[in-house]
């Protein structure tokens, strides 16, 4: 059992032991440590929060426990009850709301849970933010309303609707474009709130949709997080329905995998790039990924004349320098697109909405469409290391040994691009390991990159 404190929110799993597990004492706490942040932070006040879950078994008494903390607190709660993480962070501007919590753990197992905390904007709280609250629930420095001014819940289910239409008046959601395709497309809701909001999504653009773990209870039919191993449902019915094509999301929405009408995968990492494909061929301009995401972006976005930028890993850093660099579309690897035309936030459903939108101004299919762009495979590994090693010390020596003769990034670990090939190592936040993300253009050469680089970390570890 676990419990996960971090300047992007606490997460864990369900029942055992106060401090070591996500009990609901340590729910309590967090939310009110979130609380007297938000509080010091608007100090004028009143107070609005916007709170939503994914369907896991835990997220309606997670919610409660949280909402009812906040009401203590003086702060109103607009309570969308079932919906996406997009969706809160949509609602959150929507509303003139201080800030937003979503109930998911994402792509972990239904035993998981989590408070993913955001700021007045809908967008993710900074590292010194995070950092704040994380003081606030060790001091356990809470101050709590009087009765006569305790906050108030009002539910609010209509905002997956909301943020449908929101989506729908993009202008470069092409909707008659998709609807004169008619699109026939199996979505596996994963059995959470995608299974909610996919389909209404789908149905609004005109597209025939099969649905698949679409009952919102939280009995994940398979691994939740979307990646090949886990979808052989999803392509089998793609195939089997003669679908144009399958979409699959995690438990709250923000990650987005595709299924060819072959019923082979698209790859998550090539959301993102179709998706900045189509954008940048209507409103040309710049891109941002982090530094583990494929290079075929970069690829894409400098054959659309535009330049690329790549940030630290986690969502809060590519919003940070998309915001700096003025970047048209940017997001993550895994599936997560970011498109501030609507919010700076990832987003399976505006990512569909683009998706489709682009297959129909192509009149192509969606194996086609993969064809069109550079290949690159890509390879996922870790290194164990002993706690009394120097991590810190490990990760420079790589650095230095190739700072000569190769580019070299130490922004967030160390990232070696090589004139076909790069490779990024880092750090574990949680555990004594290092992370190693290798990308060639074949799935040998980014093994085998892979697999020199864990033999030159133990040799330098002496393990």
């Amino acid at each position: 059992m676990t419990l996960i404190k971090s300047i992007s929110g606490i997460r864990g799993t369900i029942g055992g032991s106060v401090g070591e597990n996500l009990t609901p004492v340590d729910a309590v706490k967090f939310a009110a440590a979130y609380g007297q942040w938000l509080k010091e932070a608007y100090p004028q006040g009143p107070y609005k929060v916007v709170v939503g879950r994914d369907a896991r078994p835990s997220g309606e008494m997670i919610q409660y426990l949280v909402m009812q903390t906040l009401v203590g607190q003086g702060i109103d709660v607009l309570d969308l009850g079932l919906s996406t993480t997009p969706t809160v962070e949509v609602a959150v501007p929507m509303e003139a709301a201080q800030g937003g919590v979503i109930l998911t753990a994402s792509h972990n197992p239904k035993e998981w849970n989590a408070l993913k905390l955001l700021n007045h904007k809908g967008e993710f709280l900074s590292a010194a933010a995070g950092a704040l609250i994380l003081e606030i629930a060790q001091s356990e420095r809470f101050d709590f309303s009087a009765v006569d001014d305790l906050g108030v819940i009002t539910p609010d289910h209509s905002y997956i609707d909301k943020h449908i239409e929101s989506i729908l008046a993009l202008p470069l959601v092409d909707v008659p474009a998709i609807k004169a395709k008619q699109f026939r497309v199996v979505i596996d809701g994963v059995n959470s709130t995608g299974g909610i909001a996919v389909p209404r999504l789908l149905r609004a653009l005109g597209v025939d949709t099969i649905e698949l773990y679409c009952t919102p209870d939280g009995q994940f039919p398979h691994n939740p997080e979307p990646l090949k191993e886990h979808l052989t449902d999803l392509m089998d019915a793609v195939v089997t329905h003669k679908a144009h094509m399958g979409f699959v999301v995690d438990p709250d929405v923000d990650r987005l995998a595709i299924v060819d009408e072959k019923g082979a995968m698209f790859g998550e990492e090539y959301t993102l790039v179709a998706v900045a494909d189509y954008v940048l061929s209507k409103t040309p301009g710049d891109t941002v990924s982090n530094l583990s995401s494929s290079r075929a972006l970069r690829d894409v976005t400098l054959s659309r004349g535009g330049q690329y930028q790549a940030s630290a890993v986690g969502e809060v850093n590519v919003v940070a320098m998309m915001k700096e660099t003025s970047a048209v579309i940017g997001g993550e690897g895994n599936g997560g697109v970011i498109y501030p035309e609507l919010h700076y936030g990832r987003d399976s459903l505006v990512g569909i909405a683009l998706f489709l939108s682009h297959l129909a101004h192509l009149d192509t299919s969606v194996s086609a469409l993969k064809a069109s762009y550079p290949f690159y495979a890509m390879s996922k590994n870790k290194v164990a290391l002993t706690p009394e090693l120097d991590v810190d010390g490990l990760m420079s020596q790589i650095a230095q040994t190739y700072q000569s003769s190769e580019r070299v990034n130490t922004v967030d670990g160390v990232k070696i691009d090589f004139e076909d090939s790069w490779v990024h190592l880092r750090k574990s936040n949680t555990e004594p390991i290092i992370r190693i993300y290798t990308e060639a253009s074949s799935q040998e050469n980014a093994d085998d990159l892979a697999l020199r680089f864990v033999n030159e970390l133990k040799q330098l570890a002496g393990i």
